[in-house]
């Protein structure tokens, strides 16, 4: 599995892309097949990035989204499998060969790994190793997430790329995701790759450069509207995501007494 690229898109928090680029080439990811695009970042992130030795630095004049990020990061190379990534993550030992495969295996366009979001104020790698081997062959079929995609090209020549639109600022995953539901194509989350996930640090930052508070989403649409939905459609449709939520956490509860995505608080773990 040698044809992949892995892309993130940075806006400033320029310490939490150092640990994710360090955390990559240590989980043994070819720097050359990493592709940075940078949206317009003043702290320093755009002076990081041209000094580093990987596969290709893309320096936007300014905030273009995520979207066209993303977009640029993935056309760049035009691998077989684009891993599109959070720039607030590290990663574990042979991240990207085992989430490529998981998918192959399983005949996955799209898979995404197993998550904690929050400090990363525990061991790990001693916690990854555990959580594998505790998770290994657990998945939330439907599933999965934008924090982590590892996505085949077909899937782009199937539904298209992502919305390349500044004003949405957020809704460019949903989306897509939208779209991979309505083709009806095989997703999922795997609990044999785990990440760390610091939170959504980047959207913080853009509502603190935006005047927006943090409790406040980054930009008002009615997603009903965004996603051509009806009333009833929406209704349903969150209806079924809530119950598909209650069953698989149940049931990994139930089996394994922790899941596929937690949250680190207070320095405990809880199980989404």
């Amino acid at each position: 599995m040698n044809d992949y690229t892995i892309t993130f898109a940075t806006l400033n928090c320029v310490e939490y892309t150092k640990k994710c680029v360090d955390s990559l080439i240590a989980s043994g990811v070819n720097p050359k097949k990493i592709v940075a695009v940078d949206n317009g970042s003043t702290d320093g992130s755009q002076d990081y990035l041209k000094n580093l030795n990987i596969g290709q630095v893309i320096l936007n004049v300014g905030n273009l989204s995520c979207g066209v990020a993303w977009n640029q990061g993935i056309l760049a190379n035009q691998s077989e499998w684009t891993i599109v990534m959070n720039n607030d993550v590290v990663v574990p030992n042979g991240f990207a060969q085992r989430l490529i495969q998981y998918a192959v295996d399983h005949n996955l366009k799209i898979a995404s790994p197993a998550r904690v979001d929050g400090l990363l104020d525990y061991d790990y790698e001693g916690f990854y190793k555990n959580a594998e081997s505790e998770m290994h062959d657990v998945a939330r079929y439907g599933s999965s997430n934008a924090v982590c995609m590892c996505i085949h090209w077909s899937l782009f020549m199937q539904i298209g790329f992502f919305r390349a639109n500044p004003t949405l600022l957020g809704f460019e995953d949903g989306i897509f995701y939208d779209a991979v539901r309505r083709a009806k194509v095989a997703h999922a989350t795997t609990g044999r790759v785990w990440i760390h996930h610091f939170g959504s640090v980047s959207q913080d930052h853009m509502k603190m450069v935006l005047g927006i508070p943090g409790n406040e989403v980054l930009v008002k649409v009615n997603d009903r509207k965004l996603y051509n939905q009806s009333w009833i459609e929406r209704k349903l449709y969150r209806h079924d995501l809530k119950r598909s939520h209650r069953k698989w956490r149940g049931h990994e509860i139930k089996e394994h007494n922790m899941t596929l995505h937690g949250v680190r608080q207070n320095g405990s773990f809880i199980w989404l």
